[in-house]
C-alpha cells in the first residue's frame, strides 16, 4: 500500500486544539486535512499558543507512521 502524498511547501491554517499541560495540540489547515503537533514545533520557543490562532506550518513525517505539523509560526493579524 502506498504512502499517501502530502503536497510539499508551507500550508496556512488554523490551530484547533491545544493542551498546554500536555503540550499537544491540532491544526487544520485551509483544506480542511488535521495535523498534531508538540509545543516544541511551535516557532519562537514560546511553548505556547491559542486555539483559533490563524498559523503557518509545514508538513512532516512524524511517529507512527502519522504526518504531523513542523515549524508552526503564528501569523499576525492583517
Amino acid at each position: 500500500m502506498a504512502a499517501p502524498v502530502v503536497p510539499a511547501g508551507p500550508r496556512r491554517g488554523r490551530v484547533t486544539a491545544f493542551d498546554p499541560g500536555r503540550g499537544l495540540g491540532t491544526v487544520e489547515d485551509d483544506d480542511g486535512a488535521t495535523y498534531a503537533f508538540h509545543a516544541t514545533a511551535i516557532a519562537g520557543g514560546s511553548r505556547r499558543i491559542e486555539v483559533g490562532a490563524a498559523v503557518a506550518f509545514a508538513v512532516a513525517p512524524g511517529h507512527r507512521g502519522c504526518y504531523e505539523a513542523r515549524s508552526v509560526v503564528p501569523m499576525s493579524p492583517s
